[in-house]
This record gives C-alpha cells, sequence and structure tokens, in this order.
C-alpha cells in the first residue's frame, strides 16, 4: 500500500477492474475518470473513489444535432489567396479546407454576409461583382483586376468536433460517429443543454464531478483537405461566431462587424496579434455569454449534489480563468494538461475554484505506448519541468489521460508513477497555502496583461517554436523561480499607472506582436510613463525586440533606457564605436560555457559608452545593461528556457533592481539546484532540478553558507 493516498486521479475503462485496483493502490488515487473513447463499467464506479465523468454540453449529441442542423456551429473562414489573369475569376473557396469538418453557409444570403476583397489593395469589392455557385461551392467574380489578388471570407458550418476528429483519427476508431456540434447561443440547443444535462444527471448517480469538456466553444481548429490541422490557436475565438451572434453584437454595441475582424487578413486573431477594438470588444462579448450560460449548467449540478469541474482546453474559449466574469460561473473546480512549469502556473494561479488539478504526461495514447519506445523519458522530463513551479504555485491534485490498459504494459513506467504520486503528495503537505520567499515582483508587460496570465508566447497550448522558443523560456523560467510575477497591460498602466510594488517590468518578443506591443509604443502617454518610473528608481528588462516601433529615427522606442537599438540599415553610415565587452559583471558571473539566446536578435548596437556591454559577438551585441537615472535598463537578445539562462534572467533582473546585495538569500551557486523557502513556517527545500547528483553550496535567508549534495532529482527538506 502506499505510503499515502489521495489527489491523484486515475483514467480507467470498462473491463479493467483489477489491473485498476492495483494501480490505484501503487499510485494512493482516490479518484477514477473516463477519457474521450472510453467508459467506466459499475464495477469501477463502485470502488472506493470519487468518479469524474466526462460531460460534453454541445457535442455528443447526434440524434439532436441532426434534427437541427440549422443550429451547429459556425465558423468564419477565409479561401486562399487567388490570382486574377483576367477580369473573370473562378474561387473555389472551400480548397484547402476538409469538407467533413465545414460546409458552407447557404441558409443565410452570402451577399448580405460574406466579403470579397482585393488582397493587393484592400477594397472590399461590391456585391454587384460576385456571384456564388451553390451546388459546386464557387464565388465568381467579374470586373477583377488582373494580376491582383483576392480572397474570399465566407460562413461556414461545423458538422465535425474537431478534437473528436483529432481522436478519432489518431486512435482508429473507424466508422465511429462524427459528433457534430450545435450553437447554445440557439433557442434549441439552449433549452437542450440544460434539459439534457438534468436529466443526465438523475441517470448518473454515481458521479461525483461532472467534468465539463469544455462548455461552449471550440478554440480555433481547422483542418487541411487531408484531414491534417491546418490552423489551431488555442486561444482563438473563431469558433463562436455566428449570424446570430453578429446580430446580438450590433444591437448591443451598435456597430456591426465584419467577416474582417474575425479572419484578420488570415491571421484569424491569434494571441500574437496587437487585438483591435472590435475583437476586444467581440471577445467581451462572447465572455459575458459564457458565463451566464455555463454558471446555468454548474447551478444545475450543483443543486444535483455534484461538483462542476472544467478542462481547461477543447471548448474553453470564453471562460476566461483570468478574465473578468470567470468568478460568476461559480466553477468548483478547473482541470488542465501540464506541459511544464508555465502550464502548470496557469493552471495553478486560477482564482475562484475549490481546487485545480493538472494532466501529466504522456497521455496513455498508442503515438507514444508502443513497443520498444519508453514513457519514463517523457514523464522525467514533465515531471522535472513541472515540479519548479509546482515549489511555487502547488497544484491540488495530479493525474492522468488516456487508456490505462496501453500504460498497464509498461511495468517500468506504473513503478516510476508511483513515486511522482508520491512526492507530489509531499510537495503539497508542505508547500499548499505557504507564501514563497520572493526576492522580486515582477510584471511582464504586453497587449493582454491579466487575461492571458501564463500564456504569453504559447501556440497550440505550448508546442515548440523555433519562432517561440526564445521568448516563451522567460515564461518557464519564471514558472519556478523566487519571484512574484504578475501580468500587466498597456492599458493598465494608461489608466492606472505602474504598481508601486513591481520591481521589474518585463517586455519580451518581435516586433509587431500583442507581446512586444507594435503599435502600443507610439502613445507618449504609455512611454513617458515608463521612462519617469525607471528613472526614479525602477528597472525594465526588454527580451528580443522590446517597445520596438520605427519611429522617430528609433526602432526600441524605450532605446534610451536599454541603452541599445537595433540597426534597420537606415544608420549605416554612422559610425558606431561601442563594441568592447566587460569581462566580469554581476549579470555574467554565474556564466562558465558560451550564452545561449536561442534564435536571438541581430543587428543590435550601444548607443553610448555608459551602454554595459556584457555579450558581444558577429558584430552585434546580444546582452547589456544600461543606468538611466536612478534605475536602470537591462537588454537580452533572447532566452530560450536552460538552467544556464534561468540563472541569468534571475541576476539581471536583480542587477535591474539595484538589489544585488539581495541576491544570495534563498540561493545555491549549482545552476542545476534552486531554493525555496517558505517563512512563515520555517521550512525550506533545496532542490535538484536535474537527473544527476549534484554538490552545491547552499545560502540561507540571512546569507549563511553551507556545502550539500543532493542525489538525482532529490528534494531535502529543512
Amino acid at each position: 500500500m502506499s505510503k499515502a493516498r489521495g489527489r491523484v486521479t486515475l483514467p480507467s475503462q470498462s473491463g479493467f477492474l483489477t489491473e485498476t485496483k492495483e494501480i490505484m493502490e501503487k499510485w494512493g488515487a482516490d479518484a477514477l475518470r473516463d477519457s474521450d473513447g472510453t467508459k467506466l463499467d459499475q464495477e469501477l464506479k463502485e470502488l472506493d473513489a470519487k468518479i469524474y465523468t466526462t460531460y460534453f454540453v454541445a457535442r455528443g449529441h447526434n440524434d439532436f444535432a441532426r434534427e437541427h442542423m440549422d443550429e451547429c456551429q459556425q465558423m468564419l473562414l477565409m479561401s486562399k489567396r487567388n490570382l486574377a489573369t483576367s477580369t473573370e475569376l473562378t474561387i473555389d473557396f472551400l480548397d484547402g479546407y476538409f469538407r467533413e469538418q465545414v460546409v458552407p453557409d447557404y441558409r443565410h444570403d452570402p451577399h448580405t454576409w460574406w466579403e470579397v476583397i482585393d488582397r493587393t489593395t484592400g477594397e472590399v469589392l461590391p456585391v454587384s461583382c460576385w456571384q456564388v455557385d451553390t451546388k459546386k461551392h464557387l464565388v465568381l467574380l467579374e470586373q477583377a483586376i488582373p494580376f491582383h489578388e483576392y480572397t474570399v471570407s465566407f460562413f461556414v458550418y461545423a458538422i465535425w468536433d474537431p478534437t473528436q476528429m483529432y481522436n478519432h483519427i489518431t486512435n482508429d476508431w473507424g466508422d465511429k460517429p462524427h459528433e457534430i456540434p450545435f450553437d447554445v447561443r440557439l433557442p434549441h440547443s439552449g433549452r437542450f443543454a440544460t434539459d439534457y444535462l438534468t436529466s443526465w444527471l438523475k441517470e448518473n448517480p454515481d458521479t461525483d464531478v461532472v467534468r465539463f469538456t469544455t462548455f461552449f466553444y471550440h478554440f480555433t481548429l481547422v483542418f487541411n483537405e487531408e484531414a491534417r490541422e491546418k490552423f489551431v490557436d488555442w486561444f482563438g475565438y473563431g469558433a463562436t461566431v455566428s449570424i446570430q451572434a453578429f446580430e446580438e453584437f450590433e444591437a448591443e454595441y451598435g456597430y456591426a462587424l465584419r467577416p474582417e475582424d474575425i479572419v484578420d487578413n488570415g491571421y484569424y486573431n491569434t494571441a500574437f496579434r496587437v487585438p483591435t477594438k472590435a475583437y476586444l470588444d467581440y471577445m467581451d462579448f462572447i465572455q459575458r455569454f459564457v458565463a451566464k450560460k455555463a454558471k446555468e449548467l454548474v447551478d444545475i449540478t450543483h443543486a444535483a449534489g455534484k461538483e462542476a469541474m472544467m478542462f481547461l482546453g477543447d471548448n474553453w474559449i470564453g471562460t476566461e480563468p483570468y478574465g473578468p466574469y470567470f468568478r460568476e460561473i461559480g466553477m468548483d473546480a478547473v482541470v488542465g494538461s501540464v506541459g511544464g512549469g508555465a502550464t502548470l502556473r496557469l493552471i495553478s494561479d486560477i482564482p475562484h475554484v475549490k481546487y485545480t488539478e493538472g494532466r501529466f504526461l504522456p497521455y496513455f495514447f498508442p503515438d507514444t505506448f508502443y513497443e520498444g519506445n519508453d514513457p519514463c523519458v517523457e514523464a522525467v522530463e514533465n515531471w522535472l519541468s513541472a515540479r519548479r513551479a509546482l515549489m511555487r504555485s502547488p497544484l491540488d491534485r495530479i493525474g492522468y489521460g488516456g487508456y490505462l490498459s496501453l500504460a498497464y504494459q509498461f511495468p517500468k513506467f506504473i513503478d516510476y508513477i508511483a513515486q511522482v504520486t508520491e512526492e507530489f503528495r509531499t510537495i503539497y503537505d508542505n508547500v499548499k497555502g505557504k507564501r514563497p520567499y520572493c526576492g522580486l515582483k515582477v510584471a511582464v508587460l504586453n497587449a493582454w496583461g491579466r487575461l492571458r496570465s501564463w500564456q504569453t508566447h504559447m501556440v497550440a497550448h505550448a508546442l515548440w517554436y523555433k519562432q517561440t522558443y526564445s521568448y516563451f523560456g522567460v515564461l518557464e523560467a519564471l514558472s519556478g523561480a523566487a519571484v512574484d510575477v504578475s501580468f500587466l497591460s498597456f492599458q493598465d498602466i494608461r489608466t492606472g499607472g505602474i504598481p508601486a510594488d513591481v520591481d521589474v517590468i518585463l517586455n519580451v518578443g518581435d516586433a509587431g506582436t500583442a507581446f512586444s506591443g507594435g503599435e502600443e509604443w507610439l502613445d507618449p502617454k504609455l512611454v513617458t510613463a515608463i521612462r519617469q518610473w525607471v528613472y526614479g528608481g525602477g528597472a525594465f528588462l526588454g527580451i528580443g525586440e522590446p517597445s520596438a516601433i520605427h519611429h522617430q529615427g528609433r526602432f526600441f522606442q524605450l532605446a534610451d533606457v536599454l541603452g541599445v537599438d537595433k540597426e534597420l540599415g537606415y544608420t549605416l553610415s554612422t559610425d558606431k564605436y561601442f563594441h568592447t565587452a566587460l569581462s566580469s559583471h554581476f549579470i555574467t558571473a554565474d556564466a562558465k560555457d558560451a550564452f545561449c539566446f536561442g534564435e536571438s536578435q541581430h543587428n543590435i548596437y550601444a548607443l553610448s559608452r555608459q551602454t554595459e556591454i556584457l555579450e558581444y559577438s558577429d558584430n552585434e551585441v546580444h546582452l547589456a545593461a544600461h543606468p538611466y537615472g536612478k534605475g536602470r535598463g537591462v537588454y537580452i537578445s533572447g532566452l530560450p528556457y536552460s538552467h544556464e539562462n534561468t540563472r541569468l534572467l534571475m541576476r539581471a533582473m536583480y542587477y535591474a533592481a539595484h538589489k544585488e546585495d539581495a541576491f544570495r538569500r534563498w540561493h545555491t551557486d549549482n545552476l542545476f539546484c534552486e531554493v525555496h523557502a517558505y517563512p512563515e513556517t520555517g521550512k525550506y527545500a533545496i532542490v535538484n532540478n536535474s537527473n544527476n547528483t549534484q554538490s552545491t553550496v547552499f545560502y540561507d535567508g540571512n546569507g549563511e553558507a553551507t556545502q550539500v549534495t543532493l542525489k538525482p532529482c532529490q528534494i531535502l527538506w529543512k
């Protein structure tokens, strides 16, 4: 029997009773769940465990959906760009889309709701210039300008839920029916959602937790003609649109949305785009509807004596756990997938719920659990990266998903997860509810602020991308660091200034993105406020292309703070003499090997001799610091996640904040080790974040040094 029991959720499936009991005992699991594609039989439900049951609000009810195909969920899509070579052009607007997922909406007049745009000029063509062939799904364009490009923005009905489609294909479900999503904004679907849940709760008395997966609108996930992902935006509102939503929006806001407000030149308003006023208004509109409608379902669940849990994925759009309306829903819990430290903090920091739960990797799917593969490799990596964040802000529960019968075939994996669950309970007992020591208060500044807490630079829920890893590493480093992290928007500064308790502001990302800020930096009020704050003693740390937009002879609008700017080719005739790196500096004191700036930025140069150049190679600056009044600016050209870069970031923040003297409080000199202290309980933990034995000098809260040796992955509690 496990030393302790609880706080662990185990996936199971019908006909797997004996094995389930065995693993429950090994892992100390106290809850059982089904997964998409599995069910729990009665014998499993009678075990001494809390029963989670997956519940789909707006999919998985095909009998109803087929009777109300006019209430299918809708999307706005944009066709490929089509080149006109004469004054007539035929556009196959479904070209490149999977026709088993979407079908055109001809119930509503395309000439009222669609747009044909000349993408060479940006002009919206008059409806008199084009016709729709509804049998062949073509737009026939007259009066085209030869060698201009044209697109069609068009409404479709979504006739296959994209998550079920992905699982269907991945797990080879054959002729299993395609689940049709429907829109609860429409009358029949809205009533069905509440009525069916009421009856379902009566029919499932053994269910303790209703795991809503999630509520109404899926993140934007569209497949191509080969049934492969074409466009996936984990934050996208593209699947929330409908003709009725557009009409209700116009009635409330006093202006009409265009299709272009959603398709956005084909960018679909990804989180990397600086949001427009129309898109922010639309998001708020959807969030209020989702909160109100979701509350109805949660109230019904509570009235039946069940808990309501929300899965942070699939149909989560509009719930926005860090938004202004989430509290109104009344959720008991949130569960989400943990890819590392940042995604763990995304879940564990969610307010207004009784508990949070993380689904750790790997999922028990055949793409990982197959003969010849070792799933422990992914499990160890996932646990070590997430564990740093657990030490700062623990989840209340952990668990796994998928087919338990697959995982059971890998005894080494089963034994390793038994160690993980035991260690998790130890961490929880020591950490939950205890505020950890924080040496700095750090604010991540971007266009989204608190709404996208722990979500910056994520694509498809934190997958690796060449264009993002050099920035996402900042979040991953911060997730387990001994700092207090908040998220601040440009609008927050305009309306309320910079919070008095902030030590360091971070601005991270490529020029033009929502995370760097783009045109936001053309606002003199914003730039002036930050300059004044830094000049008075604040700290500004820019990574990548911070404050970047070409304006008045500068690319970095806070170049005067950072001490560097980027050469755009306009000032090549101006000599640049400052290129000697300092031989030593507080920021680089722990650097033993070559710096890793990831994809890095190029053509960065120092503005004056006051700039402290800390790394100079290939005729460009990659790391620098600069005094600015009583404050400091620091520039880093990129920061992929690593133990070395986590230390570099910490030193850079302490230096920028003029807190070098406090750096060696609760500190280790070994990059692979960290200390987490909990002053109110008098406990602290020295953690080995590697899979190798590590020796380190440990500094306590007074800076007193002690030599310590840690076994691989060990946590030493004191």
